[in-house]
């Protein structure tokens, strides 16, 4: 590396849960800079879930991160080129890209879904994703299919 890396920078916690996790979230769902929209649709989310998962006891936050924690993947394939061919190489993910990673799945998940508004969308995502299936989760299970099926090549890894 040619220059010293950037220091990470803190989050505020979200007024609700007091939550870095949750601002973290919203900074990812947040269209054009409108962060103010981007909390009311995830509370909202958030709200919906709360009345839709029944007689559980869990907590709709708790549902909510047990839903990106079925969306993690733990490896992933990169391109590497070795003598004029292309490879897909698995590798494990940083602990801090797994959770980007997760997040940006179900937000486009969710957006993808067919339902009237984007809390909904999302609402209806993160309890499928708690039950280990709908599209967010169809993502990590197919990227992590195909780490398995490239797994001949993890030799080349840099």
């Amino acid at each position: 590396m040619r220059k010293k890396q950037s220091k990470k920078r803190a989050l505020i916690p979200d007024p609700r849960f007091n939550d870095q996790l949750v601002t973290r979230f919203v900074n990812n769902l947040m269209l054009q800079g409108k962060k103010s929209t981007a909390y009311k649709v995830f509370y909202d989310a958030i709200d919906i879930v709360e009345s839709k998962k029944g007689e559980e006891d869990k907590e709709s936050l708790e549902l909510w991160k047990d839903a990106l924690s079925n969306v993690m993947p733990h490896v992933e394939v990169r391109s590497r080129r070795v003598g004029g061919a292309t490879f897909q190489i698995p590798q494990p993910i940083r602990p801090d890209r797994k959770i980007s990673t997760a997040m940006k799945w179900l937000i486009t998940a969710s957006r993808k879904r067919n339902e009237k508004s984007m809390a909904s969308k999302l609402a209806q995502e993160i309890l499928a994703a708690a039950k280990e299936e709908g599209a967010a989760v169809k993502k990590r299970v197919d990227t992590h299919k195909m780490a398995e099926a490239n797994k001949a090549f993890s030799h080349f890894r840099f």
